[in-house]
């Protein structure tokens, strides 16, 4: 193959011919773009033409692009038949989070796909480049150089000058950092050979917009100078002038796939300015993904795009749009009125809600026939009904476009609400499949730009730089023994495209409930996985292995079990290491044996439950007797302490009986002396003739009792007697009450600290 590519030999003739071929081939269709990128902006809005328009364009784009491209894919690099390999597995960890920090600190990716996608559904063609970005840094003047933006994708090589043995480098220089940036290239600015298939095509260019000191950087004074400033990135140089825009030289840079090489041209100088051989060494050669293409034949590369398939439909849009436009102008109040009643024309320009106008020389009018013989009004009954019909029309005709372009109305956020959900469903569906080869397209497009910046990593990245993006640092300890092997694998060209396999997931708007969702489903699916393979492994030790190389086959197919691989390979070498060591022991027993060494097993624990439950009835019935004959031991104490607590209490009642009945003996004695001496009394004084005692003879002495006796009333030691007697028998009461309120309460249990009875409360 390099004999073939070194026999051919392109001239800047060749090139100038292949480019203009294509320049006449597509020059209709970059006529028909740029009508349809005005229709988009609506700029004809802008011009003399005042008819109204419907821009069903830019709905239908709006449309669309969300739903082909709604958020920034992720890298997805994984190994490429899930095999046991873990020195891939952390290639593919690494170069994977190369990648993400690529497209996490550059934002070109987002909007290169951005531009590329709203490319291909406007014109039909969206592209992307891709480039190798070196920043040099020199030691002494600290300067960085990284490469303009001119095309030049790699520096100049350092190995085609080298230091003298013994000599240092004055000026040595070091890559301060590296980027695979991704230009997006404008529709006009992209070409390839005139062929009908992509596959038939052996180069492709772009053009690239350089002003002087971008010219003297990349080629030199010589033909820096050389090249005239005669263009701008727009065609018209009357534009350029009116937004005073600084003149440009246009730079051809060509891919030649059969030459391997890279040139780069002027047609304003007529010569090519530099050529080098396959300078990113890509697997496909060329730094640019196959184009977004829309509506494809065989006979050529010249895409349709979807505008084209239904602007019939659009300009009948427009039509029904502008007389929609003249019938709303139309309806308005219009009509003549008699000149002698002047009155009339202020009843619409000055009338008012409930306001009356006055009308002079009433009767002349009211002969007229008042207001219907003196105004008349033309009737705006048709107006409004062919405004509803162009209404309806319209509708019509928005149904054929969303018919053509596969917009189901579901798709805009638009539903009857008498359908059912499975008929929502089945639109909804039937939308999706029309979309699907669209996303399909962007998934591969996508695809293609992450491998080739990939690629550019592996081949033109330092080792260095691939570790500080990939975070290498950070891994597991077993993973960071196998960093240095990984990064021999990423350089190995051979071994990693057999090995590595780089893909972007899906662009499509996923939100949070739908990630929950599929982490739910991932987690059911391992759940349901565990339960059958656990049983099987006890059961089975040997099919250990089997079962996990079957789990890392099902965690695989989830996107958020990606993450467990490295887990599961070393779980699996585990039970591998396990199962070779136990080759040489003793294989377990038969599923019989061990099923006969269960029920012996069962058996003998049952036995042993059995004369534990007897043992335990034993001492139950032991403790039984025992707390028996401790309960009937304090009932008897119990018994002879209330026995001496009722004897205690009868004795104290007798005494007090005792001493009641002494008091009331002496109560009664003093009564019966009083008594006694009131009569002798009484006698004196009758024997003496004194009344009431006055002429009692001094002689007369009573006794000191008598004498009290004489001081008291006999009421008073009645009340005294009759109190004593009530309170004795009150006592007595009580007395009695006490004994059978202690002879019938309760027993409280006194127990000691060991439990045992202690007494009686």
């Amino acid at each position: 193959m390099a004999n073939d590519k070194a026999t051919v030999n392109h001239s800047y003739e060749d090139w100038y011919k292949t480019i203009m071929a294509y320049e006449r081939s597509y020059k209709r269709w970059e006529a028909r773009v740029d009508r349809i990128v005005k229709k988009y902006k609506d700029d004809s809005r802008y011009d003399r033409n005042p008819n109204a328009r419907f821009n069903i364009l830019w709905s239908n784009v709006q449309t669309i692009q969300p739903a082909i491209f709604a958020r920034l894919p992720r890298p997805d690099v994984s190994r490429r038949f899930r095999d046991n390999d873990p020195i891939g597995r952390v290639a593919s960890m690494m170069l994977e989070r190369a990648l993400e920090f690529e497209l996490e600190h550059y934002g070109d990716y987002k909007s290169a796909m951005n531009n590329a996608v709203l490319d291909r559904l406007l014109g039909g063609r969206g592209v992307s480049w891709v480039r190798y970005e070196p920043h040099i840094v020199g030691e002494e003047s600290g300067e960085a150089e990284g490469a303009p933006d001119d095309g030049y994708q790699v520096s100049e090589d350092s190995d085609e000058a080298e230091t003298p043995e013994g000599m240092e480098n004055e000026n040595q220089e070091r890559i301060e950092y590296e980027c695979a940036p991704i230009d997006y290239v404008h529709w006009r600015d992209f070409g390839h050979s005139v062929a009908r298939t992509w596959e038939e095509v052996t180069a492709v260019w772009r053009k690239v917009y350089m002003n002087r000191d971008a010219l003297v950087n990349r080629f030199g004074e010589e033909l820096g100078y050389q090249i005239p400033l005669d263009s701008t990135p727009h065609d018209s140089k009357t534009y350029a002038q009116q937004q005073d825009m600084a003149m440009q030289a246009t730079i051809y840079e060509i891919w030649d796939k059969e030459t391997g090489t890279a040139l780069w041209i002027s047609k304003s100088l007529g010569k090519i300015l530099d050529e080098r051989p396959d300078p990113l060494q890509l697997e496909n050669f060329w730094p640019c993904p196959k184009p977004l293409f829309a509506n494809l034949t065989t006979e050529n590369l010249e895409p349709i795009p979807d505008f084209v398939m239904y602007q019939d439909q659009a300009r009948e849009l427009d039509t029904l749009s502008d007389r929609i436009d003249g019938l709303i102008n139309a309806l308005k109040v219009r009509g003549v009125y008699d000149a002698s009643s002047s009155e009339l024309q202020r009843l619409f320009s000055e009338g008012e809600n409930n306001t009356l106008i006055p009308v002079h020389n009433w009767m002349a009018f009211a002969e007229k026939q008042g207001m219907k013989g003196a105004i008349d009004l033309v009737d705006i009954t048709p107006f409004a009904q062919a405004l509803a019909q162009c209404y309806q029309a319209m509708e019509q005709v928005k149904g054929q476009i969303y018919e053509l372009m596969g917009i189901a109305d579901i798709q805009r956020g638009q539903t009857d609400p008498n359908e059912t959900l499975g008929a929502q469903i089945i639109k909804s569906n039937n939308a999706a499949g029309r979309l699907k080869t669209m996303q399909n397209h962007v998934v591969q497009f996508a695809t293609t730009l992450l491998n080739i910046k990939a690629q550019i990593i592996c081949n033109h990245f330092s080792e260095d730089t691939i570790l500080k993006i990939s975070g290498a640092d950070q891994l597991s300890e077993q993973d960071k023994m196998l960093v240095p092997r990984a990064l021999a694998l990423l350089k190995q060209e051979s071994a990693k495209n057999f090995r590595i396999e780089v893909t972007s997931d899906s662009m499509i708007y996923q939100d949070e409930q739908q990630e929950k969702a599929d982490r739910m489903a991932f987690l059911q699916a391992m759940g349901q996985f565990f339960q059958q393979a656990v049983p099987m492994a006890t059961a089975v030790p040997e099919s250990t292995p089997m079962l996990m190389e079957m789990l890392k086959f099902a965690v695989t197919a989830f996107k958020a079990g990606k993450q467990l691989e490295g887990i599961i390979d070393e779980t699996a070498d585990k039970f591998r290491e396990q199962a070779k060591a136990q080759e040489g022991q003793p294989k377990p027993p038969t599923p019989e044996v061990q099923k006969l060494q269960m029920q012996a097993q069962l058996e003998q624990q049952k036995m042993q439950a059995q004369m534990q439950l007897e043992t335990q009835k034993m001492q139950a019935q032991i403790e039984m007797e025992r707390a028996k004959q401790e309960y009937q031991s304090q009932e008897t104490q119990v018994r002879m302490q209330m026995e001496m607590e009722r004897d205690a209490a009868e004795r104290e009642m007798e005494m007090k009986m005792a001493q009641m009945k002494m008091m009331t003996e002496r109560n009664t004695q003093l009564l019966l002396a009083y008594v006694n001496n009131g009569a002798k009394v009484e006698v004196a004084q009758i024997s003496a003739g004194v009344n009431g005692g006055e002429g009692l003879p001094q002689a007369y002495d009573l006794d000191e009792d008598m004498a009290k006796a004489m001081e008291h009333p006999l009421a008073p030691i009645a009340n005294a007697i009759q109190q004593g007697n009530q309170q004795t028998a009150e006592m007595i009461a009580q007395l009695a009450e006490n004994i059978n309120q202690n002879s019938n309460r309760p027993k409280q249990v006194i127990r000691g600290a060991d439990g045992k009875i202690i007494g009686v409360q």
